[in-house]
């Protein structure tokens, strides 16, 4: 069934070789329907990309329409929003799984990672201020954090 699923896409897609839009994500499926617009092209790419669970790869090694610079990219964005509760409690302890992924889909090097726990927690109040009513706002902060840091402001 699977199979059939891709062929669809595959064939559904024609020739497209624009860039897909940034709000579902990158992967096979963002480049398949790349360039169309509206909710079912959308649907379509987020379904793909995540039927084939090729983001990690895409997200690791800066292909499939990754970005693999550090910057706030749209799965940093969801990654937020899904874990929100144990990413501030992550956050605030400067440990976790949450704040672990956190900090490889930002990028960061397995040597800076002990200081971005460090960091984060010694900033947590800022990050997460009574101003900062969502995700966007939240990594805003966090990036503002990062771009003080004489280590971390390589990430930003």
């Amino acid at each position: 069934m699977l199979k059939k699923i891709a062929l669809a896409a595959v064939l559904a897609a024609g020739s497209s070789v624009a860039m897909a839009d940034p709000d579902v994500g990158c992967g096979v499926g963002s480049q398949i329907w790349a360039g169309q617009s509206g909710k079912i092209p959308k649907i379509l790419a987020a379904t793909t990309n995540g039927l084939f669970t090729n983001q990690l790869i895409g997200i690791t090694f800066g292909t499939l329409g990754c970005n693999g610079n550090g910057k706030v990219t749209a799965q940093v964005v969801t990654f937020t929003n899904e874990n929100s509760e144990s990413l501030a409690r992550d956050m605030a302890v400067g440990q976790g799984e949450s704040l672990n992924v956190l900090a490889s889909l930002l990028n960061v090097k397995e040597a800076d990672k002990a200081h971005f726990f460090a960091v984060t927690k010694s900033n947590f109040s800022h990050i997460y201020s009574a101003d900062n009513q969502n995700s966007l706002q939240v990594l805003a902060s966090l990036q503002d954090v990062m771009a003080k840091d004489a280590v971390l402001k390589a990430y930003v």
